[in-house]
């Protein structure tokens, strides 16, 4: 069960301004494209890199069940890293996903009837994530890792922080401290970027 702090920023000015606050704690910096879903459950795949016809790494997950109070997202999530070059032929033609030997996609196979000799993968289409990784020093018994997002849609922009955590109501403690010294507005998130990318148009 992936449990997540999910903090929404309102415009680009709080996240250049967050950016800047943390700029001494980055640990790095990510940007994934081209999801994928499927079913009542979100499969996406990410290409990491800054080139999208040369990523680095690419990862299929599978994400179902998700939840979201108050800002606390809970979701069942399943992770497998896979071969970029595979993932690029699966980009250009969804179908072929469905033939890969991997646990997520028999799963998908098995309880949604989709991929492998059943209903074919298809593209419902991609956005992009910039993402800025940063480290807090030891907050109150937990170090924290922050992922400050900037989500390109077709239609719009969305800016938010994230932050995994097994300490949900500690954590967002230390987080609207954190925004509230840097003078960062935010709200608690009510959606995910797929359910924002499924209606299309930005959700809070």
């Amino acid at each position: 069960m992936e449990v997540e702090i999910k903090l929404r920023l309102p415009d680009a000015a709080a996240h250049r301004r967050l950016s800047s606050f943390l700029a001494p704690r980055l640990l790095r910096t990510d940007a994934p494209a081209w999801p994928l879903a499927a079913a009542t459950a979100a499969q996406r795949v990410c290409l990491y890199g800054t080139d999208d016809r040369d990523p680095s790494r690419a990862v299929l997950t599978l994400k179902r069940h998700p939840r979201i109070d108050a800002g606390v997202s809970r979701v069942e999530e399943v992770v497998e890293p896979l071969d970029p070059a595979l993932v690029l032929t699966c980009v250009d033609n969804p179908a072929r996903l469905g033939a890969v030997d991997s646990p997520i996609v028999r799963l998908v196979s098995d309880e949604y009837g989709l991929g492998r000799d059943k209903s074919p993968f298809v593209f419902l289409g991609d956005f992009r994530n910039t993402r800025g990784v940063y480290e807090l020093e030891e907050c109150e018994g937990q170090g924290l890792v922050l992922e400050l997002d900037e989500t390109h849609f077709d239609f719009g922009t969305n800016y938010e922080m994230e932050c995994e955590t097994a300490e949900p109501d500690q954590a967002k403690e230390v987080l609207e401290r954190l925004l509230t010294m840097a003078g960062v507005p935010y709200e608690y998130s009510r959606s995910n970027k797929f359910a924002c990318f499924m209606a299309g148009k930005l959700l809070p």
